[in-house]
C-alpha cells in the first residue's frame, strides 16, 4: 500500500505541493479512502495527505471512528496529522520516510504512542520503502532548485 500511496502522492506535483500520499485501508483490506497534499492548491494549512484522507474515510464510513482501519503514508505524520489520526482512533500506522525535522511518529516526537494521550496507541510501523519515498520528495526539492553549472 506504500506503492499506492506514492503514485497519489504525484498528483499532489501537479499543483506545486509536496508528494506525500495517503490511503487508508478497512479491516478487509478494502481501500476505503486516499488523499495527497493540497496545501498549495487550496491555499490551506490543513490540506495534508493524512487529513485529506482520513476526511474521506469519515465521508466514506459515516463514523468518526475508523476503528478497524490502517493508514499508510508516505512520510511520517507530522504533530497536527498524529493528533487527528489519534482522534479517529486509526489502529495501525505505517510509513514510508522519517520526517526528521517534524516527524511526530517516532523520529522528533512520538505523539501516536504517547500513552498520556486519551487516546488508544495504535501500532506505528515506520520506515516501510524509506528511501524510495525520501527519493520521491527529493526528487520533488532538487526540482525547485536552480541547477548550478
Amino acid at each position: 500500500m506504500i506503492r499506492t500511496a506514492m503514485t497519489i502522492a504525484e498528483a499532489a506535483t501537479a499543483h506545486g505541493d509536496v508528494p506525500v500520499g495517503a490511503v487508508i485501508v478497512d479491516g478487509t483490506g478494502q481501500v476505503i479512502a486516499s488523499g495527497h497534499n493540497t496545501r498549495e492548491r487550496d491555499d490551506d494549512i490543513l490540506g495534508h495527505a493524512e487529513i485529506n484522507a482520513i476526511t474521506a474515510a469519515i465521508k466514506h464510513t459515516g463514523s468518526r471512528v475508523l476503528g478497524d482501519c490502517t493508514l499508510f503514508i508516505t512520510l511520517e505524520p507530522c504533530a497536527m496529522c498524529a493528533a487527528v489520526i489519534a482522534s479517529a482512533r486509526i489502529p495501525r500506522v505505517v510509513f514510508g520516510a522519517w520526517d526528521e525535522k517534524a516527524g511526530a511518529a517516532g523520529s522528533v516526537y512520538d505523539l501516536l504512542r504517547d500513552g498520556r494521550l486519551p487516546h488508544p496507541v495504535p501500532e506505528v510501523v515506520g520506515g516501510v520503502l524509506a528511501d524510495e519515498c525520501a527519493r520521491q520528495l527529493s526528487d520533488f526539492f532538487s526540482g525547485l532548485r536552480p541547477s548550478r553549472s
